[in-house]
């Protein structure tokens, strides 16, 4: 099945909305590169982004199921088609 490459910004608002986006993310463990997460005390928010590779529906359904949980902004950025190729043997 052909996979895209994808990053998902995520914007939590309130520590008490952080445990349903992780169950999320861990039911998509399989499709995640890598994650980061910053905590912006300052504005009172959590930054996290999250790198994908997996395939368009399944990049889709994870980032519609983000985006109604409460509390959470998310938006997903893919890489351009046909910019990521797959290493060749030498």
């Amino acid at each position: 099945m052909e996979t895209r490459v994808a990053v998902l910004a995520i914007i939590v608002r309130e520590g008490s909305f952080v445990q349903p986006l992780n169950e999320l993310l861990h039911e998509y463990g399989q499709y995640i590169i890598g994650r980061m997460g910053v905590p912006y005390r300052e504005k009172g928010v959590n930054i996290i982004s999250v790198a994908l590779d997996a395939p368009g529906n399944v990049i889709s359904a994870l980032s519609g199921k983000i985006g109604r949980l409460d509390g959470i902004t998310a938006k997903t950025v893919y890489a351009p088609e046909g910019s990521i190729g797959k290493e060749e043997n030498q």
